[in-house]
């Protein structure tokens, strides 16, 4: 199996037969690569550099980031006139690990989810924990 990212590739073996220590793990920056597996074939792989890296993003929706903001703001008991929104770091606006703690257990109590640990270790901003959320929620949905 192959995967590309830009102009970058990753390969895992599929069959039992063919060692990883055979091909390099990772091979960047290259235009045309031909692989021999010492099979009854031969596989050529041609890559196209890009200028940017393709990345997917899955905004959580608003009213989640919303009611994420709320959360922070009622858990840090910020004045009003803080702002809170998506970008927002939890450490920007004064939380620390306690604080973090606290705030992902009102999100699982608001929203009716269990976010593990190495989860939530991974929680920056508002949008990290929205985007969690939705993802939590429509895997429990599922």
């Amino acid at each position: 199996m192959a995967s590309v990212t830009g102009s970058s590739m990753s390969m895992t073996s599929l069959s039992g037969s063919f060692k990883q220590t055979q091909a390099p793990a990772r091979i960047c920056c290259l235009n045309s690569m031909p692989l021999s597996i010492k099979a009854k074939g031969f596989l050529s792989l041609n890559m196209r550099p890009v200028s940017h890296r393709f990345q997917v993003s899955c905004a959580a929706k608003p009213e989640t980031v919303n009611k994420v903001c709320e959360i922070v703001r009622k858990q840090l008991a910020l004045p009003a006139e803080t702002a809170v929104t998506g970008e927002s770091k939890f450490a920007a606006l004064g939380a620390d690990s306690l604080d973090t703690v606290e705030i992902v257990m009102g999100l699982e109590e608001a929203f009716d989810i269990t976010v593990q640990e190495d989860n939530a270790q991974t929680i920056a901003t508002v949008q990290d924990a929205a985007d969690l959320i939705e993802d939590l929620v429509m895997g429990k949905g599922a």
